[in-house]
């Protein structure tokens, strides 16, 4: 599956020496790193290279120059955009995530509520739990609603890479993303805003009629056991990664492995 799914995407260089294992290899160990949430240099790397030649420098050297350059996001892309017709975008549920930063880094600061350094980010699933898209991650002191026209457009705009036409769906979202700019946001690129009302708005003019349907908000639950997929990445638990590329990468990287096996899961006859 590496290799249909994930090499052909990857850069290679044209100058400097070759590697000293194959691509697949270097994109095996990255992944284990990733699912158990090790330290760089404690990658098993014997486990998977009977006659070791590299150290771990050299996984994660490969590994920052994909996610600088790109390639892990333009990996994810061409999966999502090969495979489109397998989401159910009957709606899409919009949330965000504050993760704790234990080395700082770039994109980070304090958030109240979790007592600690962090970096949040929101996400995009379709209705089956699927993560499809993420916006660039910015401080913890930030609340999901700052800046969110940007990061709300840079999804939009992952999505139409792939392919995938947002006009028309329903998007549902809890109370913490209730603000008019969102609802204006929405109208402006045809989704339908399901976005549950905060009663802390009551008094304020962003009551104008706004569309909301109690059934469709419970398929919000998509999202949660999103959240929950991911966060069986034990690397997502905590970020340790110092820049916003390569903790972005890892999250390029998850979304593809989930989505993999999701089209490539056997189908049952009864």
């Amino acid at each position: 599956m590496i290799e249909q799914y994930i090499i052909p995407h990857l850069s290679k260089g044209n100058r400097g020496p070759k590697p000293l294992i194959p691509l697949y290899q270097i994109v095996k160990l990255v992944l284990y790193r990733l699912e158990s949430g090790c330290k760089w240099r404690q990658i098993p790397i014997r486990h998977f290279v009977s006659e070791a030649t590299i150290c771990w420098k050299t996984i994660y050297h490969h590994f920052r120059k994909w996610s600088k350059d790109g390639s892990w996001q333009k990996s994810w892309t061409n999966l999502l955009a090969s495979n489109r017709v397998k989401l159910d975008m009957s709606c899409v549920q919009l949330d965000g995530s504050h993760t704790p930063a234990k080395k700082g880094g770039e994109a980070v600061g304090y958030q109240g509520r979790k007592a600690s350094n962090t970096t949040n980010s929101l996400f995009l699933a379709d209705n089956s739990g699927q993560m499809i898209a993420m916006s660039t991650p910015q401080e913890g002191s930030h609340h999901d609603l700052f800046g969110i026209e940007k990061a709300f457009m840079e999804m939009n705009d992952q999505l139409k890479l792939a392919g995938i036409d947002s006009r028309g769906i329903f998007l549902n979202a809890d109370a913490g993303f209730d603000s008019n700019e969102l609802r204006r946001i929405c109208v402006r690129n045809e989704i339908e805003a399901n976005i549950k009302v905060n009663p802390r708005n009551v008094k304020q003019d962003n009551q104008e009629g706004h569309f909301f349907d109690g059934k469709l908000y419970e398929r919000r639950s998509a999202i949660e056991r999103a959240n929950a997929w991911i966060d069986g990445f034990r690397a997502l638990i905590n970020r340790f990664e110092t820049t916003v590329s390569t903790w972005m990468a890892l999250h390029w990287i998850a979304f593809s492995v989930l989505f993999i096996k999701k089209i490539n899961k056997p189908i049952r006859i009864t």
